[in-house]
């Protein structure tokens, strides 16, 4: 620990007295050490530590919304409280190739569903602000974050992830423009690099498929290399890749026109060709991570529906061939990256119940669908007030998710507790910190700097400090009599 003599020491009395509460210091005190990487099925910390990622889905800025939906009823900070206190440890955010573009070439599209009364912070922000600060408040309430590049553009999905407005390349290139967007902030460790490619290759129609060519509706070719220019910009990011909708059986390609001939799923369920075609990522070999997508009958009718229908049959029909195979052979994790529904007290219920308890029996990592009470198709956690949790649904899900013994969420933050009512992942094969009294910002002083930080974190608790570092006191509480406590310590 460094402190400057006593001329020093005046000088800081002096800008202590003068001070002004609109002086800006950023703090240094977030390590980056939350990123993850893969090891066979499973998925470890930088310490060595197992963890596994449950979280939830909060949709609008993909859609011609521009940002989160229920900012007309709930703030900002209020729905993200119902993430980290019910116990989801990762927010999958969905946007398109459309918006993140306009950023990219330095255009800052409005939100229009954002109600200024209920959210008066938000008042006049662009949609980017706006993303910018649900980040920053996400790190300050332990929740981790996964971009899902949901559609190309604003109004409706697409097979592939290009389509005759955007390129192939207006795809990669906000991709990698996001990821230098936010690449020096661990609160972003995922990236779902495209939702459900689809189509149904049997019909000769624009379809996503799985082989080892390099067409342009490739999928694994392109996932490969796409992957691999995020990786190059962030090494330590997790990349999801979904599936696609079919693939060919035995014997066949892609060129076959017989239905027959094609295993068929859910719009990014299809994971079969990973037996046969493995996502490999140049200099990249640890963070993949397979994300199949699964519904219930309330979504669409399947085949495995018919005749009713078991837990042992959906994984013998369904969920084995399609998918888990790769988590029970040890190939990569799995991260089922929607599955949901309403409870109707009838199938689909059931289905949920079936894939929850299979979830929780083999630690699967997921992200529920969703938040939102508006999916039209499978309703949300959240009532319409976007505030009320549906409690029903929720029993059903909370056993899946990452929880201690005394049923605390585990956050994916070495430092931060998941919300006001979880815990978070310990560094256990980390030292303990050295406490240096004072030294807000951590950078190894004590000096007028960490003044004024901790002056504007007593004003502004969502301003990052080292905790540690600021108990003047010993109450363990952060507030005046620490400031008065660190002036003390400049001055002697």
């Amino acid at each position: 620990m460094k402190i400057k003599g006593k001329c020093a020491s005046m000088i800081m009395a002096m800008l202590i007295t003068l001070m002004i509460p609109k002086m800006v210091f950023a703090a240094e005190s977030d390590r980056n050490d939350d990123f993850l990487h893969t090891d066979g099925s499973k998925i470890y910390d930088l310490y060595g530590n197992e963890v596994r990622l449950t979280g939830i889905a909060w949709f609008g800025n993909e859609t011609p919304n521009n940002s989160y939906h229920g900012l007309w009823a709930n703030t900002l900070d209020g729905i993200l409280d119902k993430v980290a206190n019910n116990g989801f440890n990762i927010l999958r955010v969905p946007l398109s190739v459309q918006l993140v573009n306009e950023w990219r070439n330095g255009r800052n599209p409005m939100p229009d569903s954002m109600n200024d009364y209920v959210n008066p912070d938000l008042k006049n922000k662009s949609a980017l602000e706006i993303l910018d600060k649900s980040i920053a408040i996400c790190k300050k309430k332990g929740i981790k974050v996964m971009f899902d590049m949901h559609r190309v553009t604003n109004v409706s999905q697409s097979q592939t992830w290009y389509t005759d407005k955007y390129s192939v390349e207006d795809y990669e290139e906000s991709w990698k423009w996001l990821t230098n967007h936010y690449k020096n902030d661990d609160t972003v460790i995922a990236m779902d690099i495209f939702n459900e490619p689809n189509g149904k290759a049997y019909r000769q129609e624009q379809c996503a498929k799985w082989d080892d060519s390099k067409d342009i509706d490739n999928w694994k070719y392109e996932a490969e290399k796409v992957s691999k220019e995020i990786l190059d910009i962030n090494p330590n990011l997790l990349i999801m890749v979904e599936g696609v909708e079919t693939y060919p059986k035995e014997r066949y390609d892609y060129n076959t026109k017989d239905a027959s001939n094609y295993y068929g799923t859910w719009w990014g369920g299809n994971l079969r060709g990973v037996q046969d075609h493995p996502i490999n990522i140049e200099n990249h070999p640890n963070q993949v991570v397979y994300s199949p997508h699964d519904y219930g009958p309330g979504v669409s009718s399947q085949s495995w529906f018919e005749s009713g229908f078991t837990k042992e049959s959906l994984l013998a029909k369904a969920w084995e061939p399609n998918w888990l195979y790769i988590q029970e052979k040890n190939i990569a994790p799995l991260l089922i990256g929607e599955w949901g529904g309403k409870m109707d007290g009838a199938d689909n219920q059931k289905w949920m119940q079936a894939l929850a308890d299979t979830i929780k029996e083999k630690n699967i990592n997921h992200t529920f669908w969703c938040l939102n009470p508006n999916s039209g198709d499978t309703g949300g956690i959240l009532e319409n007030d976007f505030s009320t949790v549906d409690t029903a649904k929720m029993a059903l899900v909370k056993p899946t998710l990452w929880q201690n013994k005394s049923g605390q969420g585990i956050g994916l933050d070495h430092k931060v507790n998941l919300g006001s009512k979880g815990t978070h992942v310990v560094a256990t094969s980390q030292e303990e910190p050295v406490i240096i009294k004072g030294d807000v910002n951590n950078n190894g002083e004590v000096d007028i700097l960490d003044y004024i930080l901790l002056q504007k974190y007593i004003l502004d608790s969502s301003i990052e400090i080292n905790i540690n570092n600021s108990y003047i006191t010993d109450d363990k509480k952060i507030n005046s009599a620490d400031l008065l406590g660190l002036r003390k310590i400049l001055l002697e």
